[in-house]
């Protein structure tokens, strides 16, 4: 019996994804839990573990494509069945889903065309019509007794079938760029239009209009001649406004959604606390010179929040809407920054890890975080996040939830600054946090009970090695 891939949910909330390429190919035999995708989304690439094994029949999606969560990308043949059964099987299964889904319309939804060369279903576009001068223009060239669609025809590159075939993520970006496809050449499989022809017709767009603006005022001939002093107030205000539009990146643009749901839609509150990190510093020294572990104050940081999330239980939830959602384990979501963003991968049961192990569970988190090999997994959960800017020299900040987590904790630098010890003035190492708490699920005593258990956790770091 064939088995048909759907495209998994990688993301909480997501509803589509790219698949950016294949790490198999029809014919290869794959293993359960065999990397067989990289799959893009709004924030991270990751690969994509198979869930079961089989053989490859087909690549139903080609890579750069845009396909909705559960759609099916792939199809594998059980043991003993050949890879064209294993397509017949699955071409039934779709053909079945869709009777069933639309037997109450009036008219059932005809299957997507396929591409000849990959055997890719695509979506068939009508190219939007060309300028009225174009068509004018195409129709002389054509002689007047040629009809206008074939003088049309001239003009615009088509498929053999006549069809433009492009992804749903080609269509939204080019009805929100207002992109006029009729004359790009699609550098997908079989002429299919993918991203990179829409971000590289972006990127020549912006060139053509700073460039534009640089020669706009030299270009266009003066009407009527135009005082000195007038000139130099136009040189002046065309100067000051030199600038180049950067097209959102997909990170970008989750990013700005998703914060910006964050501050309109949790109630924030935040509370701030001191602390003291001298026996932290001694003890990260002294682990070093005995044991060789390279481990950071981060590392410390991390494994306190995830104990002071066990001592108080309240705090390691989340809100779900209509419910609160109260975790048994201790997951810890860690900010990592990127050239172009920044993602919080997810550390599991950290409670239970040991420190040198967090270390460097934490170091494999952010490289693969950076170099794109997060795994799905690793992308959603944890009721908190830690940032921490301390390495950038930054004393103390407030950070914004990503939801569904209720709280995330700002690290800021750990720096010497005087205290009152006993009644005496003395140096200490100090280090400023804040936590942001979401007010459905916390209430302020509860945050301020954590960041208590916190701040003990820090000051007597002994408690972190047990």
């Amino acid at each position: 019996m064939a088995i048909v891939v759907r495209m998994p949910a990688v993301m909480a909330g997501a509803t589509e994804a790219s698949l950016q390429s294949w790490l198999v190919a029809p014919g290869d035999d794959i293993a359960l839990g065999q990397p067989v995708a990289e799959i893009e989304t709004e924030k991270a690439v990751v690969e994509y573990g198979a869930e079961d094994a089989g053989t490859v029949a087909a690549l139903l999606v080609g890579a750069g494509d845009a396909v909705a969560v559960g759609s099916p990308i792939l199809v594998l043949a059980e043991a003993g069945e050949s890879a064209d059964d294993a397509r017949r099987a699955a071409d039934s299964e779709s053909v079945a889903a869709t009777a069933g889904s639309g037997s109450t319309d009036a008219a059932a939804p005809v299957p997507a065309p396929t591409d000849p060369e990959s055997g890719a279903p695509v979506l068939e576009d009508v190219p939007a019509p060309p300028p009225a001068e174009t068509t004018d223009a195409a129709a002389s060239a054509a002689g007047p007794d040629t009809p206008i669609a074939a003088a049309e025809s001239a003009t615009t590159p088509e498929t053999p079938t006549g069809r433009r075939f492009m992804s749903p993520l080609v269509r939204r970006l080019a009805r929100e760029h207002h992109l006029d496809l009729a004359d790009v050449s699609g550098s997908g499989p079989g002429g299919r239009i993918v991203r990179r022809d829409v971000d590289e017709l972006l990127a020549a767009a912006a060139v053509t209009a700073e460039a534009a603006a640089t020669a706009g005022p030299e270009a266009e001939p003066a009407a009527a001649p135009t005082p000195p002093a007038a000139s130099a107030r136009a040189a002046d205000a065309t100067a000051e406004v030199g600038f180049t539009d950067e097209p959102l990146t997909p990170m970008r643009r989750a990013i700005a959604r998703r914060l910006t749901e964050s501050v309109t839609t949790v109630p924030h509150f935040e509370v701030r606390a001191d602390c003291r990190v001298d026996a932290m510093v001694r003890l990260r020294t002294d682990l070093l010179e005995q044991t060789g572990e390279r481990i950071s104050l981060n590392d410390f940081v991390v494994k306190a929040v995830a104990l002071a999330l066990r001592e108080v239980p309240e705090a390691n939830a989340i809100f779900l809407g209509d419910a609160i959602r109260r975790f048994d384990g201790v997951d810890v979501a860690i900010a990592v920054a990127l050239d172009d963003g920044l993602i919080a991968p997810v550390l599991r049961d950290v409670d239970r890890m040991p420190l040198a192990d967090l270390a460097r569970a934490t170091r494999d988190l952010a490289d693969r975080a950076r170099s794109g090999h997060l795994r799905p997994a690793e992308l959603s959960g944890g009721a908190f996040s830690v940032s921490n800017l301390g390495m950038y020299g930054t004393t103390e900040f407030t950070a914004i939830i990503d939801p569904p987590r209720s709280g995330i904790l700002a690290v800021g630098a750990a720096t010497p600054r005087p205290v009152v010890v006993d009644g005496a003035l003395v140096a200490a190492t100090v280090m400023t946090v804040t936590l942001s708490a979401d007010h459905r699920v916390l209430d302020g005593a509860v945050g301020a009970r954590w960041l208590a258990a916190f701040t003990a956790l820090v000051e007597h770091p002994l408690r972190l090695l047990v």
